[in-house]
This record gives C-alpha cells, sequence and structure tokens, in this order.
C-alpha cells in the first residue's frame, strides 16, 4: 500500500563519537578509511570495561516460575524507533522506560530491547564497538540500569541483544588488527592469485557484494554482512573469554536473557571452502553453507548455558538460527543449549492453511523430540511487516489471532499490536539499510518496518517524541496510534490486548496442560482448527481459522453450548447464512475494519452451526 509522508520529515540520525575519538573520512564506497598504523604494541585480551551502575537496593524481579518462557509473550522494541525521550528524532532507553506501562497493558511478558550498545550505526546498532557501554545516541548505562528496574516493578522481564559473530570496524580489537596486532582474533587471509589480488573464497556478504575486503598491507578480512562488521574467530580463546565476561556484565546488571545475534554463525567451516553458487544469500535457511550452522556453534552455546544457570531468576538464551529444517534448527534448543530458537519457517509461511499446518506439524515435532518450547512469530525488524506481507490487515489479525493459540512462545514486533502497514514509499535519500546502498536499490527494504510508531493522532511525530522522527511517518498513522485505538472495541489494539488477557487467563493457552500439543478437528479445505486441553482436561479451546475469501459454515466448536471466547472478524450462526452476513468489511488497511474483538454477538447458544468468515480466526471454550 503507497503512502502519503507528511512534513513529518525524518532527521538524520546524528553519529555518535566517543570521547576522544577524531573524524573519520570515508573511502572511495563511502566507508570509514582504515586507521593509519601505529607502532606494534601488545594488544589487552579485551576492551577496557566499562563499570557497571553502583549497587542500589536489590532489584525487584517478576516471579520466578519453572520454565517462564515455555509460554511467554516477548514483545521485540526496536529501540531506535519505539519512542524519544530528548527530541532528536531517535528513539532511546528512556522513552523506552517511559512506555513501559503500554507493553504491561498489552499483556506482554517480557521485553527484546535490539542493540542500544556504542556503535557508529552503519547497521542500526549491530555493528557493536564496546558491548559494555551503551550509545549516546541511546543514553547511558543509568538508563539501561533504570529501565531494567522499571520493567522489573511491572512484572516484564527484559532481553537484550547480543552481538557475537561480528564487532563494529571502530572496535579497538579491529584497530588494532588493522595495525598489526591481534589478527588471529578475526579472519584475516592472503588472497588469492599471483598477487593475491583475488579474494580468499567465493563466499558472499549476506548484504550483497563479497564477504571479503582488502587491507592496505594486501591482505582480506572476512564480513559476511557489512565491510563495517568484520567476523570474529571463534577458534580464538580470548574472543570466548571476551563474550562470556560481557553476558555476567549484563546479568550483574539484572537482564533476564539474550537474543543471540547471529547464532548459527560464530564457526566456519575448516579452510573456508569455495560455494560454487552466486546469490548465497538465496541459499541460508535452505541448505548448510560453509559459514553458518557449523555444528561447532553447539559447544559455544553449551557453553553460555550453563553461565546462564549459574545466575538466578531463570535467565533465557533465544537463538536467532537460521537453519534448513526444524530438525537442525531444534539442535540449538537441547536441553544443555539455548532456550528458545526463533521460528522462521512460520514467518515465511504464506496465508494459506495447508501450508501453516505442515509447518506447524514440522516445528512441534521437531522442538518436543528435544523437550524444548516452540516460538511463532509474525514480524521483527528485518522483515515486511505482515500486515502487508498477508495483503491486508483482515488477514494479519486472523494470523494474529492464531499464532496466540498454539502451543509455545509468541513473540510481537512492536507496532504490530496497531496493524501498522510497512512503508513502501520511502524516498531512498533517507533509507539507512546498509543492503539498500550496497545492491544499488534492489534489496536492503528493511527501513520500510522500522519507522518510527505512532503513539498519539497529533504532533510532530504521532507521540513518537517532541520533535521529528528518523525516517519520516505516513500521513495516516494518527488514526493508528494507540491514542486513537484505546477504548475502541473494534481495533486491533484491543483486539491484541484481549487476546493476549485471555490467552493468560485460559488453562488450556499459552503452554497449555498436559503435553502443551493440539489436537487437530476436520474442517473443509481452506480452513484449519485445533484443540487445545487445559491440563486437567476439564475444557478447552478451539481455534478455527479461515484462510480463504469465502465464508465457511461448520459445526459449532463444541457443539450447541461451545462459546465464543474472541473472534478477528464478526461472526454468524445458522445454515444458510449469506457470506456478506458473516463476511464483515473487505480486507482494507483501516484500523478496527473487520469488527469485534471481543464478545458473542450473533453466536448464541443452542445454534449447530456457525459461518466462519472469510479471512478470520476465532477461539471457542468448549
Amino acid at each position: 500500500m503507497a503512502h502519503e509522508l507528511t512534513h513529518r520529515t525524518a532527521q538524520p540520525a546524528p553519529e555518535p563519537r566517543r570521547s576522544g575519538e577524531a573524524p573519520e573520512s570515508s573511502g572511495p564506497l563511502g566507508f570509514p578509511e582504515p586507521p593509519a598504523p601505529v607502532a606494534p604494541q601488545e594488544p589487552p585480551a579485551s576492551p577496557e570495561p566499562s563499570a557497571p551502575p553502583a549497587p542500589r537496593e536489590r532489584r525487584p524481579r517478576p516471579p520466578a516460575r519453572p520454565g517462564w518462557w515455555c509460554d511467554a509473550v516477548i514483545y521485540e522494541v526496536y529501540v531506535r524507533s519505539f519512542a524519544d525521550s530528548d527530541g532528536d528524532g531517535v528513539g532511546d532507553l528512556r522513552g523506552v522506560r517511559e512506555r513501559l506501562p503500554h507493553l504491561a497493558r498489552l499483556g506482554a511478558d517480557a521485553v527484546w530491547l535490539t542493540p542500544f550498545y556504542a556503535s557508529p550505526q552503519a547497521d542500526g546498532g549491530y555493528d557493536v564497538a564496546d558491548h559494555r557501554a551503551v550509545d549516546p545516541l541511546f543514553g547511558d548505562l543509568s538508563d539501561a540500569d533504570d529501565l531494567v528496574r522499571a520493567a522489573h516493578e511491572l512484572g516484564l522481564r527484559v532481553i537484550v541483544d547480543i552481538v557475537p559473530n561480528h564487532t563494529s570496524d571502530r572496535h579497538p580489537w579491529f584497530r588494532q588488527a588493522l595495525a598489526g596486532d591481534g589478527r588471529d582474533r578475526y579472519h584475516f587471509h592472503p588472497g588469492r592469485g599471483p598477487d593475491g589480488s583475488l579474494p580468499p573464497n567465493d563466499w558472499e556478504s549476506v548484504f550483497g557484494g563479497p564477504a571479503w575486503t582488502r587491507v592496505a598491507d594486501g591482505q582480506w578480512y572476512l564480513h559476511l554482512f557489512a565491510p563495517q562488521q568484520p567476523d570474529l574467530n571463534w577458534e580464538n580463546a580470548a574472543v570466548r573469554a571476551e563474550f562470556d565476561s560481557v553476558l555476567r556484565f549484563w546479568l550483574d546488571l539484572g537482564v533476564d536473557g539474550f537474543r543471540v545475534d547471529v547464532a548459527h554463525g560464530m564457526v566456519k567451516a575448516a579452510g573456508l571452502p569455495d560455494i560454487g553458487r552466486r546469490e548465497q544469500a538465496r541459499l541460508i535457511g535452505s541448505q548448510r553453507l560453509p559459514f553458518f550452522d557449523q555444528d561447532g556453534v553447539h559447544e559455544i552455546h553449551r557453553g553460555w548455558r550453563r553461565l546462564l544457570d549459574s545466575y538466578d531468576g531463570r535467565r533465557i538464551a533465544v537463538a536467532e538460527a537460521w537453519a534448513p529444517s526444524a530438525e537442525r534448527l531444534a539442535l540449538y534448543v537441547r536441553p544443555d543449549e539455548l532456550h528458545q530458537a526463533f521460528n522462521f519457517a512460520y514467518l515465511q509461511a504464506p496465508w494459506d492453511a495447508g501450508t501453516l499446518r505442515r509447518v506447524i506439524d514440522d516445528s512441534l515435532r521437531a522442538t518436543t523430540s528435544v523437550g524444548a518450547p516452540t516460538t511463532w512469530v509474525l514480524s521483527n525488524h528485518d522483515v515486511v511487516r505482515h500486515t502487508t506481507r498477508y495483503g491486508s490487515l483482515r488477514r494479519a489479525r486472523a494470523a494474529a489471532l492464531l499464532m496466540l493459540a498454539l502451543p509455545g512462545s509468541a513473540y510481537l514486533y512492536q507496532g504490530e499490536e496497531l496493524g501498522l502497514p510497512e512503508v513502501t514509499d520511502l524516498p531512498d535519500e533517507v533509507r539507512q539499510d546498509p543492503a539498500f546502498h550496497r545492491t544499488q536499490g534492489q534489496d536492503g527494504l528493511r527501513d520500510g518496518c522500522r519507522v518510527p510508531i505512532p503513539w498519539s493522532a497529533r504532533g510532530p511525530s504521532y507521540g513518537f517524541g517532541p520533535g521529528g522522527s528518523w525516517l519520516p511517518q505516513p500521513a495516516e498513522w494518527g488514526g493508528l496510534s494507540v491514542e486513537a485505538q484505546t477504548g475502541d472495541p473494534a481495533s486491533t489494539l484491543e483486539l491484541y490486548r484481549a487476546a493476549l488477557a485471555t490467552r493468560r487467563a485460559h488453562p488450556a493457552l499459552g503452554a497449555g496442560g498436559g503435553d502443551g500439543g493440539l489436537d487437530w478437528l476436520p474442517v473443509p479445505p481452506g480452513l484449519l482448527a485445533f484443540r487445545r486441553r487445559s491440563a486437567d482436561g476439564d475444557g478447552g479451546v478451539v481455534c478455527v481459522a479461515n484462510t480463504t475469501d469465502r465464508a465457511v459454515e461448520i459445526p459449532r466448536p463444541g457443539g450447541p453450548e461451545g462459546r465464543l471466547l474472541l473472534s478477528s472478524a464478526p461472526a454468524a450462526t445458522g445454515p444458510g447464512v449469506p457470506g456478506g452476513a458473516c463476511g464483515g468489511a473487505p480486507g482494507g488497511t483501516a484500523a478496527g475494519e473487520a469488527g469485534a474483538g471481543a464478545g458473542e454477538a450473533g453466536t448464541p447458544a443452542g445454534e449447530t452451526s456457525v459461518v466462519v468468515a472469510p479471512d478470520s480466526c476465532s477461539w471457542w471454550a468448549i
């Protein structure tokens, strides 16, 4: 959907500069020039650690319960686009802290924060120069400490990103490596060809172009992402010790866990063999590659699990791992490894009943085989928002209810509870995704899902902050704001609030009872229906999803006494009800288009059948 961009123009994010850091000049491709060589010196084993905030009173922590992550609803905050407290147009930690009550009211169990560490921001903070420091763009360590305390007081746990595959090219280690010291902490290799002018192998960057950059003395360094993100060598003991120290630093500050960026990376195949194919990024997640999903990563994760288990409060780690099969992905969540792994197969599934059922079955079978919970996700900061991906808000609402009815843990991405669409018409000059620039605009369109979210119907940035926003917001977003949707029973926000409240209250939802699984029920083609049972077997919930564009009549879930708990669209009952009577509004993009969020209107007890609206999902108590 095209958007009219308002006068709320993007403000360029100021590039942070650490104290004493001289301005950087740019090379011919727009990347920073390497620093001038310095006299060799013995590099430290790790960057000089920052001191954590001075201890205060004991931090409150949400009540510990075994396996809290097994059915948690975890809300992703893309920090620079969530809330801006100081008017510079960029979200910050104080802004997040001030908006935490929204997450508590929504019904989330935990918040996941994208990187806020010291960084030149070449890739939205995933190019980390110091894992123990907060970038001045987002605040300081005291802001991080205050955020963790405030979250715990609201009953929210806090998960932070950790980026172990690579560092920033401004990291002290890489600066030393360019000067000739400590290169074994990265992947530096001579080139091929008589004069070494060819890269060491044929690997390509995920962001486009070669995965190798040559430095002044003729060697090449590996970067599976941007040139500003050199890959670390995890065969080096100093690298492993450094990240153990980083994890302890944040655990001591009180965070409840980590989302591990590129958890399938870190270890590369011995000898760095060629792949022999182009467009290698398209192969990620479909086959094993010599730079991803190598078996050696599991030893690293087992070490981190031991470290996490040494802390109280049930701290966790979540793998962002792309694997070619559900079985390979399940290896990351074996009992002695990480606690969860993102389910990208589900995220990529189209709005199709047959495909969704296959992915659900494969996911549950694989994770159950290792005794781990399954996770479900529809959107995040790297993909097109599912409102746009599925083609309508109507489908997005239905997909949300379907996901939240499944056994396991669910991840929400900021703004999906508002039904926000992708912003597809950002001007080229405001885009900051490095892949966009490395592919001449043919790829790297992640900025469209990162536009700052609206909080109020008016204001210079719809309540995002007192000034503008780093990316321009569409004119219609005032009507999609938290303020505009709160209290409207037909709104997407109130649908999410009702769904999370019902999920938490009903014993058959969330992790569910018994084995936490589901029972598929027979329905016509294009529909999905499954039953979740409570632990004591007393009652349950039936979820019915219609992925077609037509109304379909089915027997009433639970029989005549089945009770409608929640629906993404209006429901109707009885034989012969025409499709228009139960179809609600046609698929569109305005908040609240698709009718009631909760209630039983039009579904009186005693009816023996119901007509399921097109592109809808409903929950029934049985």
